[in-house]
């Protein structure tokens, strides 16, 4: 008995790593490991034999996983799981094009928060940056205000390979050693760089298919499965591009606690349906709109993230919420 991981699915055959040879070979699941709503994704620690003449080896059992990146089929009340066992979700960002979006950002918080997963940021091409355009200093301070925990910010350029961070303390170099002996599951828009991130962090040795930006300045859609890339001192999951980050299956009622920080300053607010608006009546942070304050400006950005949140979830039908 051999124990693995996937770091590769299609369908019934996978590709699984063994934990101590590192020697890759394909596999198929026992069918009762894929009965009804069970699965087998990225990230799995399995068990595995050979077959007597076959070229297959055999999955025979799935360990328990300590977490799970996933979505909801709204329509079909069920989990999606597309990865597991994910020690860090890193979130690749841009200075320049695309232009960094703070709400897709937030999403990914918001989504970190719900799969238990921690964070980290990783600002990429930082030889194209414009303090004017963008401050990077508030933004990696508002990272960590809307945070329970630190999220380390690490400032590169995946291009530049003799790139120095001039801002922010961590650069690639750090990176690497922060990224030593993890699985991390890369994420963010097209185009801001995540294959270039991946190549750079493995000086070359893996290299993924990437397209140029679009003229509109929106990045286009590269990769198309999610696998992990074995770095030798740690292993990447890369993930699809994405142009936006939706949360139509995040369920109203569940916003709030993804918003500690905030729901103890709802509480202090005259009337409960509160709206937060500089004009809301008995509101206990209206003050923050007009605040000159760096401390309440982070508490309005993170505001203003809850409520255009919250103005998205509820103009999507409504639907029933159910336990996953």
């Amino acid at each position: 008995m051999i124990k693995a991981k996937i770091i590769k699915s299609s369908q019934r055959d996978f590709q699984c790593k063994d934990i101590d040879s590192r020697k890759v070979f394909t596999a198929r699941a026992k069918g009762n490991l894929l009965k009804g709503d069970q699965n087998i994704v990225v990230g799995d620690n399995v068990e595995i034999e050979e077959i007597n003449d076959d070229p297959f080896f055999q999955i025979t059992s799935v360990e328990k996983r300590k977490n799970e990146i996933f979505r909801v089929l709204v329509r079909e009340a069920k989990k999606k799981v597309i990865a597991s066992n994910c020690d860090i979700i890193v979130i690749i960002t841009a200075a320049s094009t695309p232009s960094y979006k703070r709400g897709i950002v937030d999403r990914f918080l918001l989504r970190s928060l719900q799969w238990g997963i921690d964070v980290i940021c990783v600002f990429n091409k930082m030889d194209q940056y414009d303090p004017h355009n963008f401050d990077i200093l508030f933004e990696e301070k508002r990272l960590n205000f809307s945070s329970s925990y630190k999220i380390n910010c690490f400032e590169i350029s995946a291009r530049d390979k003799n790139y120095n961070p001039r801002y922010l303390s961590k650069g690639v170099a750090d990176l690497k050693m922060y990224l030593c002996g993890k699985t991390a599951l890369f994420v963010g828009q097209s185009g801001v760089g995540k294959s270039h991130t991946i190549s750079t962090l493995t000086e070359g040795k893996v290299n993924l298919k990437t397209k140029e930006i679009g003229k509109v300045g929106k990045g286009t859609h590269t990769t198309t499965w999610s696998e992990i890339i074995d770095c030798g001192p740690f292993d990447l999951i890369d993930s699809p591009g994405i142009r936006s980050f939706s949360l139509d299956d995040v369920c109203i009622d569940e916003l709030d606690s993804f918003y500690p920080d905030l729901t103890i300053q709802f509480g202090k607010c005259k009337f409960s349906n509160c709206k937060h608006m500089m004009d809301s009546i008995g509101c206990s942070l209206s003050h923050w709109y007009t605040s000159s304050s760096e401390l309440e400006k982070l508490k309005l950005s993170r505001l203003e993230s809850y409520l255009k949140i919250k103005d998205e979830i509820t103009q999507l039908p409504q639907w029933q919420k159910k336990d996953y």
